[in-house]
């Protein structure tokens, strides 16, 4: 068998209907594209809305949501805290060292070891960064946000309240 040999199964191949060939064979005289109008007469751009300002323009780009109650968190692992050598870390401190940005809270989290003892006050722990402080003999202290809880009250179920 060469490649010349090859033929597709019968009846699966159809060929193309060809079009605007004359009223006798199928699709003759208007072609499928019904009558007048700037549909049958060329082509029309996809989108296009008559000069209408189109769907795409008038939905707004890369607009999103922005949460307002979101808290950024710099984030400390337990190997930092390993080989910053103190007892005692605050987020002051972690400042003062420059391992955590000036601005935002911090969030302890327990990737890597810890062998000794400290005392950590940070804003967030993970549940892992506090089982392995503990483990170590250390504690953990929650610093208070300075806004509190941010969130709005929680609204009944509408549907409750009937």
């Amino acid at each position: 068998m060469k490649v010349h040999d090859l033929v597709p199964a019968p009846g699966s191949h159809r060929s193309k209907r060809r079009v605007a060939r004359g009223t006798a064979g199928k699709g003759g005289k208007t072609a499928g594209r019904g009558t007048k109008g700037q549909k049958a007469r060329g082509q029309v751009r996809l989108g296009f809305e008559g000069g209408q300002l189109p769907l795409t323009q008038r939905i707004p780009k890369l607009r999103g949501f922005a949460n307002p109650f979101r808290i950024e968190y710099n984030v400390v692992n337990l190997n930092v805290l390993e080989a910053l050598e103190a007892l005692e870390v605050t987020p002051e401190s972690l400042k003062a060292s420059g391992i955590v940005h000036h601005k935002g809270f911090v969030k302890v989290l327990g990737d890597g070891e810890l062998t000794r003892k400290v005392n950590v006050s940070a804003h967030a722990f993970s549940r892992s960064a506090v089982a392995a402080i503990e483990a170590a003999g250390g504690t953990t202290t929650v610093v208070a946000k300075p806004f509190g809880d941010r969130r709005p009250p929680a609204q009944g179920n509408a549907l409750a309240n009937r």
